[in-house]
């Protein structure tokens, strides 16, 4: 018996769906990645007595005994207490497909395809699907508070194929962010559609739905603040630090896939929010004053620590990386201790490819050459191929071998910075 035809038994007395994602995206004509499985007119005894695995405490969901993927029984849900955990469940035989595509968030995501890839549709998702909407089921939408981070995240994934939210399901987003609910969500959730939505190729898209719906400002206020406040034209044709934040997001894209480059690109002006208004459209200092508020923001959303560490070192010293031809070498040198340069090189090239977006995320800025990062990035190669080996075969020991490594990579990185001086641009 082929391996199909097993797993086909499995399910044979079953009433069987796919489900959700796996649906909407084959419609969509996008890869399948995860298939996800509905069972309806059966009970949990049933599931056991063939094998299935349960798997969870909260909802009647089991695994497929060979093929791991998720069944789950058809289930209803009334809400009863705050977040998005306050929910009683009802699975048993009598609850029906189109009750339980019900009670989910969108209607592209409320579809159901048989065995013999009939559409069950009973909410018109795939006329939503044809008029790119995002748009929710039912009103029962407004009772899970994660479903505002939910459909800003499926904004961001599918505004290549020109998706946007409905007016109606945004104003039901603005009603949630108002209400407070989005405080009762946890540190992991909120972090896990940020860092999901920081993988897609438009992440931009994810902060400007909430911030259109009012959940920014309740859940990133440092990040919310900075529309509106200003830059020196002069640098920054788009004025707007917000506008220049989301410039710089999109850049960090085209140039990593890596989420602590993203993150970084969102918490590297920060501290423009904390200017006073005396000083602006400049902002003395908003490097340092920004740290504090990265550390917080990490502590709200328990952000794992590469994030973390990138996001910091992107904020206290992006405009010594712009002002890199300018540096004294000695200057440069305590760059490169700051950085962690000898022990973090990976983290090192990270650095540079957020500064590079930061420097590109500007009106008109978009396709210039950055020759900082070609620089400092042969410094640190020329510095780094220097160690104590060749010092203590001279006879050198402790404190010696340091102060003749540091003079050894000073001058590796003079000798580099004479050869590419003539490529040095004027400050951004």
């Amino acid at each position: 018996m082929s391996v199909t035809a097993a797993n086909n038994n499995q399910t044979a007395k079953l009433n069987t769906y796919l489900v959700g994602g796996a649906v909407r995206d084959q419609l969509l004509g996008r890869e399948v990645t995860e298939r996800d499985y509905l069972v309806v007119g059966a009970t949990p005894e049933q599931m056991l007595e063939l094998g299935f695995m349960p798997v969870g405490k909260d909802f009647p969901v089991f695994l497929h005994p060979k093929t791991k993927e998720e069944y789950a029984l058809a289930r209803t849900e009334r809400k009863q207490g705050k977040g998005y955990t306050g929910f009683v469940c009802y699975a048993d035989s009598d609850v029906t497909i189109e009750e339980d595509l019900k009670r989910r968030d969108l209607t592209v995501n409320a579809m159901a395809m048989s065995d013999s890839g009939e559409i069950i549709d009973p909410y018109n998702g795939q006329q939503d699907l044809a008029d790119k909407v995002l748009r929710h089921v039912s009103a029962a939408f407004i009772e899970d508070p994660l479903r505002v981070l939910r459909v800003a995240r499926f904004a961001a994934r599918y505004h290549q194929y020109g998706f946007s939210v409905a007016g109606e399901t945004m104003a039901l987003m603005a009603e949630i962010a108002a209400g407070g609910e989005l405080q009762q969500l946890t540190a992991e959730r909120i972090w896990k559609e940020m860092q999901r939505s920081l993988g897609e190729a438009n992440p931009e898209v994810f902060f400007a739905v909430l911030r259109q719906c009012g959940a920014l400002k309740a859940l990133f206020p440092e990040l919310d603040i900075l529309w509106g406040i200003p830059n020196p034209e002069r640098w920054h044709p788009e004025i707007c630090s917000g506008l220049h934040t989301m410039m710089v997001l999109e850049q960090a894209v085209k140039l990593s896939a890596k989420t602590s480059v993203r993150f970084a690109a969102l918490c590297h002006d920060l501290g423009k929010g904390l200017t006073e208004e005396e000083k602006l459209p400049s902002h003395p200092g908003h490097e340092t004053s920004g740290l504090p508020l990265v550390e917080t923001i990490c502590q709200r959303f328990k952000v794992p620590n590469d994030c973390k560490r990138l996001a910091l070192k992107v904020c206290e010293f992006h405009l010594m990386c712009h002002k890199a031809f300018e540096l004294k070498g000695n200057t440069i040198l305590k760059l490169f201790n700051q950085l962690d340069t000898w022990r973090k090189p990976e983290e090192f090239e990270d650095f540079l490819l957020s500064c590079e977006a930061d420097y590109k995320g500007r009106l008109g800025f978009e396709d210039k050459i950055y020759p900082q990062a070609a620089y400092l990035r042969a410094a640190a190669k020329a510095a780094s191929a220097i160690n104590a080996k060749a010092f203590v075969e001279q006879g050198l020991k402790g404190l010696e071998i340091k102060k003749a490594i540091d003079a050894a990579r000073l001058a590796a990185i003079l000798e580099v910075k004479e050869q590419l001086a003539h490529t040095a641009p004027a400050h951004p």
